[in-house]
């Protein structure tokens, strides 16, 4: 596997594994067993980066990933989220409003992965009513006891990148980021250019539309954040397929999928760009992988950005309450 550089040092597989799908989200989960050998299957593949949150479960996505990597700790970075404040049988309460409860996320993500240090520990969310510079104060306090590497920030914008960044370095900025979502294109790309950052795309599959096994006659499970996401409604799906067909008739001429061919266009984008998509197949996950080894050529790259632009994507990528949690 390839590997690439986030920020000035912090090398990593040049794509990551997702690991939240092993615990919510996308319907039943598998079992623990299953989970457990996914992950390390990836190792086996030469995967180096995993990324899980505190409050994916909440709580039990990151004890899967540290027993998962237990035995080879030493070998992988491990990147957590903290944000939220938890009630007594786990349902948010909110997010976090003060630097002592950043602490207190952190020693419990330590205990859950069993590490005594994370590698890369992002900003979940963005919480306005608590200055950014407390938070980036917290965190700086945290790598200057060892307990943290290197700080990162999650669906933040331009702005509090720079704010952030003035007190404790950004390491990498984790975003939604795929041919279904350009966003970031516009100003967040270019402040992590300008800065240094390394950037993480979540979703680099468009929550698996791009892989083009979704159409308007999928139907999800119970559990599916799908089944609540406006882009996903069987209209958008409808129009939205174009993008993916298009994909698919450049997959074919390069012997790849379009899965492959997605994950490679963001891999050509920038060398500080590191997809993380995740999936619960060890199939998928080969085929992912392989998208590493995918050379778009500047004729290939010219097709994929000529094809997109014929497509306007329909429906919103988040239900409206999710969206106004993001700081873009």
């Amino acid at each position: 596997m390839k590997t690439r550089t986030l920020g000035t040092d912090l090398q990593v597989s040049a794509l990551g594994l997702g690991c939240m799908g092993f615990s919510q989200s996308y319907g039943p989960a598998g079992t623990h067993a299953d989970s457990i050998q996914l992950i390390r299957d990836a190792v086996d593949r030469g995967v180096t980066f995993f990324d899980t949150a505190e409050v994916y479960g909440p709580y039990v996505n990151e004890e899967l990933v540290g027993e998962a990597l237990a035995a080879v700790r030493d070998q992988v970075v491990i990147a957590t989220k903290f944000a939220w404040r938890f009630n007594a049988d786990g349902t948010q309460a909110g997010l976090v409003n003060r630097p002592e409860q950043i602490r207190e996320a952190c020693e419990g993500s330590l205990r859950r992965l069993g590490v005594d240090t994370i590698d890369l520990y992002y900003l979940h969310r963005v919480n306005p009513d608590l200055p950014i510079e407390e938070v980036a104060g917290a965190v700086k306090d945290l790598i200057a006891e060892g307990k943290v590497r290197h700080f990162g920030l999650s669906e933040a914008a331009a702005g509090t990148i720079r704010r952030v960044h003035a007190v404790q370095p950004v390491t990498a900025l984790q975003s939604e980021y795929s041919l279904w979502w350009r966003r970031p294109e516009e100003d967040v790309l270019p402040t992590c250019a300008e800065l240094g950052i390394g950037f993480v795309p979540f979703s680099p599959l468009g929550k698996g539309f791009l892989t083009g096994t979704i159409d308007q006659a999928t139907e999800f499970t119970t559990g599916d954040i799908r089944t609540n996401i406006p882009r996903f409604a069987t209209e958008a799906l409808q129009a939205n397929r174009a993008l993916v067909d298009l994909l698919a008739a450049i997959a074919t001429d390069l012997q790849a999928t379009p899965a492959q061919v997605a994950l490679a266009w963001l891999l050509a984008q920038e060398p500080w760009i590191v997809p993380i998509p995740g999936t619960r197949k060890l199939h998928r996950l080969e085929e992912n992988l392989g998208a590493a080894d995918l050379e778009l050529s500047p004729d290939a790259l010219a097709r994929i950005e000529d094809a997109a632009a014929e497509v306007t994507i329909q429906g919103a990528r988040y239900p409206e309450h999710l969206e106004k949690m993001t700081n873009l």
